[in-house]
């Protein structure tokens, strides 16, 4: 029994959290994984109505999860499951924004590495800028679990903010630098990863477009996005 288990967030014992552990923002996609993927699921976390559930898929342990919104969130929840539980990976599942044309809604997007206005970084005091990325071997089994399905997708950078209401947006500038879509919680989850020595990746499905202004509704969020599930299952 670890000392720090359970934390102030996690309500989990230690060993109740299983090496692979797959989360999306929603507690309630959680539960859909847990309900979709996810054989004998047992509720092992419900602190601040956040669910875990651990079981197996294809005889595979995992724990599903939520993480909540934004990086301070999801970075106090990756922390405590690196460092306290000895998870070993951590795949998130999340809705983002396109910003380039060619994407459509429904895309997937394979979050290689990622942008930031975050100060997230500042706490390493590093002499310059640290870039976040995702484990490679995870972004190749997604790329392939992609081919195997027929799944639409694309990998590369994305951005993520801080702030989802902008007082002054600039939105043009990261889609001229290539940046495929925004999101809100990749970079805690790689720096944690990366300080951990831990492995991460973040797939997310095109839930509005920047350019077009389309957008799919809460509910197709919370209960449609199944193809990242997917892919994020396939690499267990």
């Amino acid at each position: 029994m670890k000392e720090q288990v359970p934390t102030p967030h996690i309500g989990a014992q230690y060993g109740e959290i299983a090496k692979t552990v797959i989360m999306a923002g929603d507690p309630l996609r959680a539960k859909l994984m847990a309900e979709r993927y996810v054989d004998n699921a047992k509720l092992v976390n419900q602190v601040r109505n956040m669910f875990a559930y651990t079981g197996t898929h294809n005889g595979k342990p995992v724990t599903v999860m939520g993480h909540g919104m934004g990086i301070p969130s999801i970075g106090i929840y990756t922390y405590e499951l690196f460092n306290f539980y000895d998870a070993d990976t951590i795949i998130r599942v999340g809705s983002c924004g396109a910003r380039q044309d060619y994407i459509r809604l429904g895309d997937l997007i394979i979050a290689m590495g990622c942008c930031t206005d975050s100060n997230y970084a500042a706490q390493y005091d590093l002499p310059g800028t640290f870039a976040p990325i995702a484990d490679f071997g995870l972004v190749r089994g997604a790329v392939d679990a992609c081919e195997r399905f027929g799944y639409r997708y694309f990998v590369g950078n994305v951005f993520s903010a801080d702030i989802f209401y902008c007082e002054n947006p600039r939105k043009q500038n990261w889609t001229k630098m290539g940046v495929l879509a925004d999101e809100m919680e990749a970079p805690a989850l790689y720096m944690n990863a990366a300080r951990s020595g831990k492995k991460a990746l973040t797939i997310c499905t095109v839930s509005d477009h920047i350019l077009t202004g389309e957008a799919t509704t809460a509910e197709e969020r919370q209960t449609s996005f199944t193809h990242m599930m997917d892919v994020a299952f396939s690499l267990i």
